[in-house]
C-alpha cells in the first residue's frame, strides 16, 4: 500500500506528456524520481503517455522536465485544450514506422527460422543466406529494443527490453563467432539437433533463428501494444471538434460567416433550423425547441426564448435564433467538459500488466542466472565455447517471446470475435476491471430508451373517433419540426394522407394552432386550450395527468370550442432493455439508471426494464461525481452511455461501454463500443471480455510457467541454444492456438 505525501500549499497542477515509454514498469520508474522530489507528487499514466503532476515552490516545470530527462525519458508541457484549437494529428508516423519495421522482420525472418528447423532444406551455403537475412532483423527490427536496454544500463534499471537485446545479441554474436571462428562457415554445414550440448562444443551451432523470431515476435507485440494506444487522445480531439466550425454574425445587420474561433463575447449570431448553436450564449430574438440531449441528456427538447441561455454544441430543432455570445472558446460548457474528459482520463489508473510486474524481478534474475552458468562451466573446466554456449541456451530460453504474444494474440482474437458480435474491446487495459465491476450505471436516453419521441397513445374523448383525432393532430403538426410533432406526425402513418394546414402558428411554449379542413384546431398544453375558451372534459384532464405521471409528455387537441383527445408522446423503451437487465444482474452487476431527465420521467423508465435505483436530474459534470461517489463506497463501476454527457463519466468508469449509435466522443472516452443499438450487447461485452481477460491471465501463466521449468534445463546443459530456440517457438505456438479458442465464443440466446 502507497501513503500519499500530504499536498503542499497552494499546490500547482501540471500535466506532462512522456516520451519514451516503453513497458509499465517505465512509468512506474519515472512516477518514483518525480515523487522523490520535494513538494511533488505525480501519477503517471502508461496507456495515455501523461504525467499528472502537484508541486509547489521552489519545484518549477522546468525542474519536473529535466528529472524525467534525467530517468532516460522526454517531457513536454502539452498546450491546453482550446476550442478553437484543430484537433492534434495522430501519431500515425510513429505506428507507421513500427510497422515498416515488423513487415521487414517477418519477411526475412521466415525463411532464415524455416531453413534452421528443417535440416532438409539446408542447402550448401545456407548459413550464409541466414546471416544476410538474420542481420537486419537484428540490429534494424531490434533496434527499439537495444536502444532502450541501453537506456536502461544507463541508469542501472532492466526491463523485458533488456533481456530481449540481450538474448538476441548473444545470440547472433555467438553465430557470427561461429561463422567467422568455428567450424559453422563450412560448405556443407548442417544445423545439429541435440538435446545438451554435451554433443558438440558449439563451434558449429548458429542461433540465427532464435535472434531473429525473437526480435519478430517481440516487435509484433510492440506494434498491437502500440496501435491500441493510439487512440488514447481521441475522446479530447472528438470532443473539440463537436462544436459549429463557423456562425453567421450579424454586425451592422448584415449577416457574416466567419470560423467560430473568431467569434466574441458579445457578438450576436443568427442559428437557423437544424444547426448547431455555435457558443454559449442568450436567446436575442426568436423562440424554437432545442434539443440539447447530447450535452444534457434531456430527452425532450427544450423551449427557449427571449432570455433564456442555450449552450453551444446543441442543435436548434425549430425556427430562427438570434443568440448574443456570453463565453466563448475554452470558457463554454463544451469545452469545459472537454477538460473533464481529459482529466477523467488522465486520473484512470493503466492496470499494470502481469508481465511488465513479473519483468521486475525476472529480467535481473535471468541475467544473472546467465552468467552464474557461464562461470560455473568455465569452473568446471567444459571449456569457453561449451560455457558460453549454456549461457545463451538460457537467455534464449528465458526471452519472454511467449510473454509478449500472450496479451495481443488474445486481444486480437477476442477483438475480431467481438467485432462480429457488434463489440469492439479497445485494448488490454480495458478488461482488467471487467472481471470485478459489481455495479454498472447505465444512461437513459439512447442506451436503455431509443433516444427518439414516439407516440405512444391517443385517447379521443367521450364521443369522438380515435381516427380523426389523429388525422387532424397530424395534419396541424405536420407544419413543425419540434420532435413531438414529428412523433405525432409519424404514429399517423395510418390513418393515410393528411389534409393540408393553413394559417400556421406557434404560441410559444405552449403548443401550435392552425386551420385543418375549415376548422380552427389547437394543440398543445391545456392551458393553451383553456386560454383560448376550448372546453376540457374531466376524462381528458385525468388522461393528461395520467400521462404525465407515468413519465410521458402529454398534449391536447381540440376544435370547435371543445378538446377532442389526448395524445401521449414519450422516449420508448428499446425491447430488449428489459432482458438485458436481467441478464447483467445474473452477472452479478448492480443496474442504477443515471441520466440528466426528470425524476418521473426516470423512475418510470426504471419500472419497465427492472432497476431499483435511480439517480435522475443530473448535469455532466455531476454524471462523473456520481461514478466517483460509487467508486467511493467500494464499488467498481461500468457506464454504458451514448451522448456527450456520457463521456467523462465512462471514461472516470472503471470500465466504460459506448453504445456505437451514440457520439464519437462516448465512443472514443469509452473502453468497449457497443455496434449494435442494443443493450444486449452490453451483456455479451462483460462475457467476451472477462473471457479473453482470462485467456491473457492463461496464456501469461504458461508461458511463465515454461520459462520456470526450462531454465533450470538450460543452466544444466540438458539444452542446447538451438532446442531453446525451438521450446521457445514452441511456447508462442502454444500461446496462439490457445488464443485462438476464442473464435468459439458465443452470445447467449
Amino acid at each position: 500500500m502507497t501513503t500519499s505525501r500530504p499536498l503542499p500549499t497552494a499546490a500547482n497542477v501540471i500535466e506532462l506528456a512522456i516520451g519514451g515509454m516503453t513497458c509499465a514498469s517505465c512509468a512506474a520508474r519515472i512516477e518514483k524520481k518525480l515523487n522523490r522530489m520535494d513538494g511533488v507528487q505525480a501519477t503517471v499514466n502508461y496507456a495515455t503517455e501523461k504525467a499528472t503532476v502537484s508541486y509547489g515552490d521552489p519545484v518549477t516545470p522546468d525542474d519536473l522536465i529535466a528529472t524525467v530527462e534525467k530517468t532516460g525519458y522526454h517531457a513536454t508541457l502539452p498546450p491546453p485544450p482550446t476550442m478553437a484549437a484543430p484537433a492534434a494529428a495522430e501519431p500515425v508516423d510513429e505506428l507507421r514506422a513500427l510497422r515498416t519495421r515488423l513487415w521487414v522482420s517477418v519477411v526475412l525472418s521466415v525463411p532464415v527460422i524455416a531453413l534452421a528447423m528443417v535440416p532438409a532444406w539446408q542447402f550448401t551455403y545456407w548459413q550464409w543466406l541466414s546471416l544476410a537475412l538474420a542481420a537486419p532483423v537484428v540490429v534494424y527490427g531490434g533496434l527499439p529494443f537495444h536502444r532502450a536496454a541501453l537506456v536502461n544500463l544507463r541508469h542501472g534499471a532492466a526491463t523485458m527490453d533488456t533481456l530481449v537485446s540481450v538474448g538476441t545479441l548473444a545470440a547472433f554474436g555467438w553465430s557470427l563467432w561461429a561463422l567467422f571462428l568455428g567450424s559453422a562457415g563450412t560448405p556443407g554445414m548442417t544445423h545439429p539437433f541435440s538435446f545438451d550440448i554435451g554433443r558438440s562444443d558449439g563451434a558449429g551451432n548458429i542461433y540465427l533463428e532464435a535472434a531473429a523470431g525473437v526480435t519478430t515476435f517481440i516487435l509484433a507485440g510492440r506494434y498491437f501494444e502500440a496501435r491500441s494506444k493510439r487512440t488514447a487522445g481521441a475522446a479530447l480531439r472528438a470532443l473539440l471538434e463537436l462544436g459549429a466550425k463557423d456562425v453567421s454574425v450579424l454586425r451592422g445587420g448584415v449577416e457574416t460567416r466567419i470560423p467560430v474561433d473568431q467569434l466574441a463575447v458579445g457578438d450576436r449570431f443568427v442559428v437557423r433550423p437544424g444547426e448547431k448553436i455555435a457558443t454559449d450564449g442568450t436567446v436575442h430574438e426568436g423562440s424554437s425547441a432545442v434539443d440539447a440531449s447530447m450535452v444534457t441528456g434531456e430527452s425532450v427538447p427544450v423551449e427557449v426564448g427571449v432570455g433564456d441561455s442555450v449552450v453551444g454544441g446543441c442543435v436548434n430543432a425549430g425556427g430562427r435564433l438570434v443568440v448574443t455570445a456570453t463565453r466563448v472558446g475554452a470558457d463554454t460548457q463544451l469545452a469545459q467538459m472537454a477538460r473533464l474528459v481529459e482529466q477523467a482520463q488522465t486520473g484512470k489508473a493503466a492496470a499494470q500488466r502481469l508481465a511488465d510486474r513479473i519483468s521486475g524481478v525476472f529480467v535481473p534474475i535471468v541475467i544473472a542466472l546467465a552468467a552464474g552458468t557461464l562461470g560455473w562451466w568455465l569452473g568446471s573446466g567444459a571449456g569457453p565455447a561449451a560455457a558460453f554456449t549454456a549461457a545463451v541456451a538460457v537467455l534464449i530460453i528465458a526471452c519472454p517471446c511467449a510473454l509478449g504474444l500472450a496479451t495481443p494474440t488474445a486481444l486480437l482474437v477476442g477483438t475480431g470475435r467481438g467485432a462480429q458480435l457488434g463489440v469492439l474491446i479497445k485494448g488490454p487495459e480495458a478488461l482488467e476491471s471487467t472481471r470485478r465491476v459489481d455495479t454498472v450505471v447505465l444512461d437513459k436516453t439512447g442506451t436503455v430508451t431509443t433516444g427518439r419521441m414516439t407516440l405512444l397513445d391517443v385517447t379521443p374523448a367521450a364521443g369522438e373517433q380515435r381516427a380523426e383525432v389523429l388525422r387532424l393532430a397530424a395534419a396541424l403538426e405536420s407544419g413543425s419540426e419540434h420532435p413531438v410533432a414529428r412523433a405525432v406526425v409519424t404514429g399517423a402513418a395510418e390513418v393515410g394522407d393528411l389534409p393540408p394546414v393553413t394559417g400556421f402558428a406557434n404560441v410559444e411554449g405552449l403548443g401550435v394552432t392552425g386551420t385543418v379542413d375549415g376548422r380552427q384546431v389547437l394543440l398543445g398544453r391545456p392551458r393553451l386550450l383553456r386560454e383560448r375558451d376550448l372546453v376540457v372534459p374531466d376524462d381528458l384532464a385525468r388522461a393528461a395527468t395520467d400521462a404525465e405521471a407515468a413519465g410521458r409528455t402529454a398534449v391536447l387537441v381540440g376544435w370547435d370550442g371543445r378538446a377532442r383527445g389526448m395524445l401521449a408522446v414519450a422516449d420508448q423503451v428499446k425491447p430488449t432493455s428489459r432482458e438485458a437487465v436481467r441478464r447483467l444482474r445474473a452477472l452479478g452487476l448492480t443496474p442504477v439508471l443515471l441520466t440528466g431527465d426528470n425524476t418521473t420521467v426516470a423512475r418510470s423508465v426504471a419500472a419497465e426494464v427492472g432497476i431499483d435505483e435511480v439517480i435522475a436530474e443530473v448535469l455532466p459534470a455531476e454524471k462523473v461525481d456520481v461514478v466517483a461517489r460509487l467508486q467511493a463506497e467500494g464499488r467498481a463501476v461500468a457506464m454504458v452511455g451514448d451522448g456527450v454527457n456520457d463521456a467523462a463519466a465512462l471514461a472516470q468508469a472503471d470500465l466504460g461501454l459506448a453504445m456505437g449509435t451514440g457520439t464519437d466522443v462516448a465512443i472514443e472516452a469509452s473502453d468497449l463500443t457497443l455496434v449494435r443499438d442494443d443493450l444486449l450487447a452490453a451483456v455479451d461485452a462483460i462475457r467476451l471480455a472477462r473471457s479473453t481477460l482470462g485467456t491473457i491471465k492463461g496464456n501469461l501463466f504458461w508461458a511463465f510457467a515454461y520459462n520456470v521449468a526450462a531454465l533450470p534445463l538450460a543452466a544444466a546443459g540438458l539444452l542446447n541454444p538451438m532446442i531453446a530456440g525451438a521450446a521457445m517457438a514452441f511456447s508462442s505456438v502454444f500461446v496462439v492456438a490457445n488464443s485462438l479458442r476464442l473464435r468459439s465464443f458465443r452470445p447467449l440466446a
